[in-house]
C-alpha cells in the first residue's frame, strides 16, 4: 500500500501545519510528525480507519489526528487522503 494526497488535500494539510507554526512552532513539528506516524500505518492497515458517521454508505474512512480528520479513500494498491478538515467544520459529502 502506498499513502497519497490529493493536491488539495495536500494543500490543506500544509496549511494547517504552517497555522499551528504561526502560534507554537514546536506544535505544528510534534502535529506534522503524529500525522505522519498514523498516516504511514495505514500502509499496514487501510481500513483501520472508521467509516464517516455522517454518511457512513460512502466508501471514504477517517483517522483523527487532533484537532483534524483526514478522510481517505483505498483504491487498488493505494491511500488516498481526499481531504483534511479541522474538526470544528461541518462535513459535506465527498461525492
Amino acid at each position: 500500500m502506498r499513502i497519497r494526497f490529493t493536491p488539495t488535500a495536500r494543500r490543506t494539510f500544509l496549511e494547517a501545519i504552517a497555522y499551528i507554526r504561526e502560534e507554537d512552532p514546536a506544535a505544528a513539528q510534534r502535529f506534522r510528525k503524529r500525522a505522519e506516524k498514523i498516516l504511514h500505518r495505514l500502509e499496514d492497515f487501510p481500513e483501520s480507519g472508521r467509516y464517516l458517521p455522517e454518511f457512513p454508505d460512502l466508501p471514504y474512512r477517517e483517522v483523527i489526528i487532533k484537532p483534524y480528520r483526514f478522510f481517505y479513500r483505498v483504491k487498488s494498491q493505494t491511500v488516498w487522503i481526499v481531504a483534511v478538515w479541522h474538526s470544528a467544520q461541518l462535513v459535506d459529502s465527498p461525492e
